[in-house]
C-alpha cells in the first residue's frame, strides 16, 4: 500500500505558505511511509521531538485497481470511495527542510501523520469535484473547503501520478489542503466532516 499526496494544490492555501497566490507547474508530488497511515478512530500521539505539528485536512481518494500510464479521461474508473484524512505536518522541521533543498518525507511522512476517516462509496457522491468538506478543532470549524477548488482535480492527479508509479488497489491519495491550517496539542479533539457527515473523529495524545 502506497500513500500519496499532493501539497500546494489549493490557491489560498499556497498564499498562507508563500504569500503569494502561486500554482504551481505540475502536481507537487510527496509520499508517504505506510507506517503514516491512521484509522478506525486511533489517536494521534503528538511527537515531542518534532516541533509544531500542524493539521491539514484533505480530501483522500482510495485506489481500487491496478493501473499504469492511466489517461485522465479513464482515471474515474481507478477510485471507488472518499474520505475525509489529516496529513499532519512538522511545519518548524519543512522549513527547515525546504530551506537546505531537502525532500519532505521527515516532516511529512512520520508515523501517524496520515489520518483517514470513514470510507464513503463514490457512488454517493453527486461529483468528486464538487464535494465540500471541513475540519472542526475541539468544536469549532478551523478548515472549510471545495473540490471545486482544486488547482489540479482528482483525475489529473491520478493519470500523473500513474506515470512515474504504478497504482495498486488500496494505494491511497491525499489530494491536498485548503487555507486554515494550524498547530496541534495534546487534548485536541478534531472532526472531518464530508458535506454534513462526520467520517473522521480522533483526539490528539
Amino acid at each position: 500500500m502506497k500513500i500519496f499526496a499532493i501539497g500546494m494544490n489549493y490557491i489560498e492555501h499556497n498564499k498562507e505558505l508563500e504569500n503569494t497566490l502561486y500554482k504551481p507547474e505540475a502536481p507537487v508530488v510527496f509520499t508517504k511511509a505506510d507506517s503514516a497511515l491512521l484509522k478506525n478512530g486511533k489517536p494521534f500521539f503528538v511527537p515531542d521531538h518534532l516541533g509544531r505539528i500542524d493539521y491539514e485536512a484533505e480530501i483522500v481518494v482510495r485506489i481500487n485497481r491496478l493501473g499504469k500510464n492511466i489517461a485522465e479521461r479513464f482515471a474515474r474508473r481507478y477510485y471507488d470511495a472518499l474520505t475525509v484524512g489529516i496529513d499532519f505536518t512538522a511545519r518548524d522541521l519543512q522549513h527547515r527542510l525546504r530551506k537546505a533543498g531537502h525532500p519532505w518525507e521527515l516532516c511529512k511522512g512520520f508515523d501517524g501523520s496520515a489520518a483517514i476517516g470513514e470510507w464513503v462509496d463514490i457512488d454517493k457522491v453527486r461529483d468528486v469535484q464538487a464535494v465540500r468538506f471541513r475540519l472542526d478543532r475541539n468544536g469549532q470549524t478551523v478548515q472549510e473547503g471545495c473540490t471545486s477548488d482544486m488547482l489540479f482535480r482528482v483525475d489529473e492527479l491520478i493519470a500523473y501520478i500513474s506515470r512515474f508509479f504504478t497504482l495498486k488497489t488500496g494505494d491511497l491519495l491525499f489530494t491536498g489542503t485548503p487555507a486554515g491550517i494550524g498547530p496541534v496539542s495534546i487534548g485536541d479533539h478534531l472532526e472531518g466532516y464530508l458535506e454534513d457527515r462526520r467520517v473522521l473523529d480522533l483526539r490528539c495524545k
